[in-house]
């Protein structure tokens, strides 16, 4: 018990001991308990035992009237007491509420914070509590005295460190950048466009843009689709972070669910950013159309699908599949993503850039490489191939007295691998049948005529 005046205790007792002790206060009066912060005492069955007690006597008795709330960040609700709760989940503040706390944070301050500057800031801010907002607003005035735009990498600081503290999502650190990728033109095309969209965000929803979804990436293995989702982050200017739906499994009867919630919170509070689910066939295998799958599983893709559908923040979804076969149909709809892509293996045109990406990257290229000959010999590879191509020639280069690299190296380091369209070659047939029954975008433009 605490004196509402003064927060000091006035009883030092246990939740049990509390609750026995005021249970009949409820007959004197209109009465209220706000338990704050109890979730861990909710297993215990006295406890359980009383608030029921409390609860029925609010139903069955004319002359008693006793309310309880439970204040918590965690959700725990015994059984018994599922009939008797009803649960009130407050919402965090949305834009108007933080544009209010921002120009009343200037106001207490003495300071000016210009429009724009309230603008972008507004927007970093979604998904974060007063009390975070608060704290980052101290931060950048005890800085520099002043709230300027810049001030926004204080806010992906703090969003980094709510990530890392919840552990159910994982930070990407990259450096891959949309230059990496050779070929796929037309998927690079398209995420240019939407670049410019997360440029100047603030004015583009202003303008009355919607906010972009994300895309799902459909291809073979070592095509380019982890490399994609990379590049989208770099591009985009946003951090990454990716959803391991694994990572959520709990050993408890509803915790899958409840960190599905948690992560996806988490997810719209790093808004801006890009979210990454590698392999989404697998993260939800076994969901059909006719509701078929793991019942967890299940009610985690629904949760997933649902909040993909009514998102607000700026969170761009890149979600990669290698077994089309596999994905849930509910994914390949029009409307929740912007697009799908298929990525193929490459081209003549991609399969030119992708040598010389990962030679230039190395330092190795050199003008008495023959580039139409390197082309002829590795059709049927990945780009995953084609750079362990690359690699292994550079190393045997190495050893070998760290010589010049020539054409001969990298055949011969060919001859080392079996292209994936060997490897695979059953599977990219059933694929390449899959992919032309589907509405699906090449990420690759047409090659080109070879110039000799």
């Amino acid at each position: 018990m605490v004196d509402f005046t003064t927060k000091a205790p006035l009883q030092q007792w246990s939740l049990e001991e509390l609750l026995a002790y005021n249970r009949d206060c409820g007959f004197n009066g209109e009465t209220f308990f706000i338990l704050k912060d109890v979730h861990e005492q909710l297993t215990n069955p006295a406890v359980i035992a009383l608030l029921r007690r409390i609860a029925e006597d609010n139903l069955y008795r004319d002359n008693y009237s006793a309310t309880i709330f439970i204040v918590s960040s965690v959700v725990v609700i015994p059984t018994e007491l599922e009939n008797f709760i009803t649960i009130f989940d407050l919402p965090l503040p949305d834009s108007d509420e933080v544009r209010a706390q921002i120009r009343q944070f200037a106001i207490d301050n003495g300071i000016t914070v210009e429009e724009n500057v309230v603008e972008k800031l507004t927007l970093s801010f979604k998904g974060l509590n007063e009390f975070q907002i608060r704290q980052i607003l101290n931060l950048a005035y005890q800085d520099g005295g002043d709230i300027v735009a810049d001030d926004a990498v204080l806010v992906l600081r703090e969003k980094e460190q709510i990530i890392k503290k919840a552990g159910l999502l994982e930070l990407i650190n990259f450096k891959e950048r949309i230059e990496d990728i050779g070929g796929l033109e037309n998927l690079k095309e398209w995420l240019n466009r939407k670049a410019k969209i997360f440029a100047q965000l603030e004015k583009a929803i202003a303008f009355g843009v919607d906010i972009p979804k994300g895309i799902l990436i459909v291809g073979y293995p070592g095509c380019g689709k982890s490399l994609s989702a990379k590049a989208t982050a770099g591009l985009f200017k946003l951090p990454l972070i990716r959803l391991d739906v694994g990572r959520l499994m709990g050993k408890y009867v509803g915790e899958s669910e409840s960190n599905m919630r948690k992560a996806l919170k988490l997810a719209s509070a790093m808004s801006p950013c890009v979210l990454w689910i590698d392999e989404i066939e697998k993260a939800f295998a076994g969901i059909s159309g006719d509701g078929g799958g793991n019942e967890v599983t299940t009610r985690l893709f629904g949760q997933f699908l649902t909040w993909m559908q009514e998102k607000d923040s700026a969170v761009f979804i890149v979600a990669t599949a290698n077994d089309i076969s596999r994905i849930p149909t509910e994914f390949l709809r029009k409307g929740r993503f912007d697009e799908l892509f298929k990525v193929e293996l490459p081209n003549e045109d991609e399969r030119r850039k992708i040598i010389e990406i990962h030679l230039k990257k190395r330092h190795k290229w050199n003008k008495h490489i023959d580039i139409f000959r390197l082309i002829d010999e590795t059709k049927g590879c990945s780009g995953a191939d084609l750079e362990a191509v690359v690699k292994d020639a550079i190393e045997e280069a190495f050893i070998d007295n760290e010589r010049t690299l020539t054409t001969d190296d990298l055949i011969k380091s060919l001859g080392k691998i079996t292209p994936i369209e060997k490897a695979l070659k059953d599977k990219i047939k059933s694929m390449e049948e899959k992919f032309n029954g589907l509405d699906i975008q090449k990420a690759s433009k047409a090659e080109s005529k070879r110039k000799s």
